[in-house]
């Protein structure tokens, strides 16, 4: 993990500090925890302590309310995403056969050649 990636993740803001900054009120934050769409860590004393992750998900969480989604849309996107942060991972972590070798270098070639496009046909039509 990277500096600044490390630093962002790091939990060391109180919820009124948070509240602050994104402009919510700590029953609002403690209701998107109860949901399942915030995760904050706890310190010694049992209380939440939040990244500046933490906060972005907060103040994104906000932006699809504003933008009319609900509660379960706001999960179903969220979910949707580990779906697919997941899938990324296992087809990294799959060795590429001779085929898929074979088709990245095959798209590739087409790419390069500019003989596809994606919204074209397969072959420039000159």
């Amino acid at each position: 993990m990277k500096e600044k990636e490390l630093r962002r993740s790091l939990a060391v803001l109180p919820i009124g500090t948070v509240m602050k900054l994104a402009n919510l009120t700590a029953r609002q934050i403690r209701y998107y925890e109860e949901q399942g769409l915030s995760h904050p860590e706890r310190n010694a004393g049992n209380r939440r302590m939040f990244s500046l992750n933490d906060v972005d998900r907060l103040l994104e969480i906000k932006d699809y309310l504003a933008d009319g989604i609900n509660i379960a849309g706001i999960k179903e996107i969220y979910a949707q995403q580990q779906q697919k942060a997941e899938q990324q991972a296992a087809d990294l972590a799959r060795p590429l056969t001779d085929n898929d070798v074979r088709q990245i270098l095959h798209d590739e070639f087409l790419n390069i050649g500019g003989f596809k496009s994606k919204h074209g046909p397969e072959f420039p039509t000159h």
